[in-house]
């Protein structure tokens, strides 16, 4: 079993209270972190504080430097930290490499960038108070940054965080998920190895009540970058006090398949993935399908069909492709979500089973709008088929959500795409592709309940900025 010390201000430390690591499908203690309390977090603020100057006065090209060798040393044990990943998060070892992959991209994005943030210049005088001046910003750090990670990308999306703060010029404190603390401490060490000032990173395991609250709600932090749940998004904006608040929440992602879809089978391979990806524990899976009534047979058919050739097991093992859920209290909701469906007259074609801490790919039908499988974020490995008499009025339950962020339109007809691109009020419109598609320059917002991530690079960096204005006064009289 391997000990992972916490980094507060750069120094790595061995605190009292520890706290255990599982492997999610076998449930076996694999490693164990050291547990952040009151000190270490007062510890790593007062780094992240004196850090602050010196991070600022780093030229672009520094910056850029120190992620791009983050980089490499985090690429030097690729292997092991997508195995690290499969095992504390229960990702299939096959996506596991994937994130370690997008990771290495990811942080190329954000060393590029670093060189490239810039102001603009203002036409003052197009008021009449501002003839004969000339205005232009620049922009700076904005302070120290809190970023809280969640445990579905525990490498990925914590590297979204800490690399544009760091091209920005501002120290990061990085509070991982609880459920998967070893892939942030390995981040924050690579980039501490790639020699970033003294002081300027931090990484504290620990409860998010106890080090995630004292975080969000002290003085001290100017930024806070958090990606999870809404019921937590929306704690934080109501106790971070005025700070600038950047999030990502969530959604019930919904798929339209249009009548002349001649995209059949490829819309059919590209669900499956969507729907079932990363055990559907994933803020853009695909959740809501909505195919014209002409298809919905055939589609069905053949979802259920790709469904079922889906290996289910241990993580580990580089040919599976659905592994565990990430706790048993996530699995007691799911399980009773399901039941809640099937009371409420919904079927479930297949799957909905447990083995061991692992639940079997389901297909949902009959379901209504009104049912929680439909209206909220169900993140479990389900997904509902729901037919339609027309692509308009997919489009309408497409948009009936209280969440917003990502929707998939299988179309060959560029009009629709249009309208869809006008009609659906979400983050971004994925045209024949699922809504789970992303790569990581893209900015990734959201809209209604899935909050206002800019999670891409060129975007996350402008959000860890702070503007500031310069005016020339040419005036002589």
């Amino acid at each position: 079993m391997k000990t992972y010390p916490l980094i507060a201000g750069g120094h790595q430390l061995e605190t009292q209270k520890k706290q255990s690591v599982t492997d999610k499908y076998s449930g076996e203690t694999f490693a164990e972190v050291s547990v952040a309390g009151d000190n270490e977090l007062d510890m790593a603020l007062k780094a992240a504080e004196k850090a602050g100057p010196a991070m600022a006065a780093l030229p672009a090209h520094e910056r850029s430097r120190i992620i791009s060798d983050a980089g490499k040393k985090l690429a030097g044990k690729a292997d092991e930290l997508a195995e690290t990943i499969s095992r504390e998060a229960g990702k299939p070892l096959k996506y596991a490499k994937g994130e370690v992959a997008r990771c290495l991209e990811n942080l190329t994005f954000a060393a590029e960038e670093a060189k490239r943030i810039h102001g603009e210049t203002l036409p003052l005088d197009a008021s009449t108070a501002g003839e004969n001046r000339m205005g232009f910003y620049e922009r700076f750090p904005i302070g120290i940054v809190a970023a809280i990670s969640p445990f579905n990308f525990p490498l990925n999306l914590a590297a979204h965080k800490v690399a544009p703060a760091i091209a920005a010029g501002c120290p990061v404190i990085l509070k991982p998920a609880g459920l998967t603390p070893l892939s942030g401490i390995e981040l924050i060490r690579a980039f501490v190895e790639a020699g970033a000032p003294e002081g300027a990173l931090s990484v504290l395991p620990g409860p998010g009540s106890i080090v995630g609250e004292n975080l969000i709600t002290d003085a001290r932090i100017a930024k806070i970058t958090f990606t999870g749940s809404r019921m937590v998004g929306t704690h934080i904006t109501r106790v971070a006090g005025l700070k600038k608040v950047t999030m990502e929440l969530g959604a019930n992602s919904g798929v339209v398949v249009d009548k002349d879809c001649s995209r059949m089978d490829y819309a059919v391979k590209r669900c499956v993935l969507g729907a079932y990806y990363n055990q559907g524990q994933v803020c853009i899976s695909v959740q809501r399908i909505f195919v014209h009534e002409k298809n919905i047979a055939e589609f069905t058919n053949k979802f259920i069909t790709a469904t079922e050739k889906l290996i289910i097991g241990n993580p580990i093992d580089e040919t599976t492709d659905v592994g565990p859920i990430i706790s048993e209290p996530e699995i007691a909701r799911i399980e009773n979500w399901l039941a809640e469906a099937r009371k409420q007259g919904a079927e479930i074609l297949i799957g909905g089973k447990r083995e061991g801490n692992v639940l079997t790919p389901a297909v949902i039908v009959n379901a209504r709008p009104d049912m929680r499988v439909m209206k909220e974020e169900l993140f479990a490995p389900a997904v509902v088929i729901h037919p339609i008499s027309s692509f308009e009025e997919g489009i309408r339950l497409l948009d009936d959500s209280s969440y917003g962020l990502q929707a998939g339109i299988f179309t060959d007809n560029v009009d629709k795409a249009l309208d869809a691109v006008r009609h659906v009020n979400v983050g971004g419109v994925i045209i024949n592709d699922i809504p789970a598609f992303r790569v990581d320059h893209m900015p990734y917002g959201g809209n209604k309940g899935s909050g206002l991530g800019r999670e891409g690079a060129k975007f996350a960096i402008e959000d860890m900025t702070t503007l500031r204005m310069v005016v020339f006064n040419r005036n002589r009289d």
